[in-house]
């Protein structure tokens, strides 16, 4: 009888969905769905202190290496139409003081609003131009992020000034600057973007 030696065990299961998870970082349940794998390997997982449930439908290792961005990993697996905006943008760039309690996220006018319940998130709607411009794609704890770049997301505080207050977009605008996080010429660009130049002139000219 041959036996052939080289052959390896078909993996179950539970081995199906750890090696995901290891791929992916955070995994969602119709991430199985996709796969053929079952969603009770999930719950057994979670007994046995494999893996830990971070949101309604996410997954990830008791033990992952969890990075301060773990927040923004969860949203761009949950929330893959999501972009990363305003104050929780400022906070990734490490640009001004801002330490947000929600992750604040742009999505299109006309999309239904996301079911997220951890992390709290606060969501704006932006279209068109306004939406797909400036973005960057990161990746976050193997989780691919988009997130809105330093010029654009310096914009979109002018433009959201009502709502997170003028001192911030300022303190924004000058660190941007002084840290050279992007040029005056980007600046300018997203202004017209955004549609708040002539809010943003006096300001950007004052500080050049």
């Amino acid at each position: 009888m041959f036996i052939n030696l080289h052959m390896r065990p078909k993996k179950n299961q539970k081995e199906r969905v750890l090696d995901l998870v290891k791929r992916l970082g955070v995994i969602r349940t119709r991430d199985l769905s996709d796969r053929g794998l079952h969603h009770e390997s999930l719950r057994r997982l979670c007994k046995d202190g494999v893996l830990v449930k971070t949101g309604r439908g996410l997954y990830e290792l008791a033990d992952a290496d969890v990075t301060e961005h773990h927040s923004l990993a969860l949203i761009g697996r949950k929330i893959s139409n999501a972009v990363v905006c305003l104050l929780s943008a400022l906070q990734f760039h490490d640009i001004g003081t801002q330490s947000p309690s929600k992750v604040w996220i742009a999505i299109d006018r006309r999309a239904g609003k996301p079911k997220m319940d951890y992390p709290p998130v606060r969501i704006v709607r932006f279209t068109g131009h306004a939406l797909n411009a400036g973005i960057e794609t990161r990746v976050i704890e193997g989780v691919t992020v988009k997130i809105y770049n330093p010029a654009k997301t310096v914009a979109d505080c002018f433009k959201y000034r009502n709502k997170i207050g003028l001192d911030v977009a300022l303190e924004a605008l000058r660190e941007c600057l002084r840290e050279q996080h992007c040029t005056n010429d980007e600046l300018w660009h997203f202004a017209k973007v955004c549609r708040v130049a002539n809010v943003m002139r006096p300001y950007l000219e004052a500080v050049v």
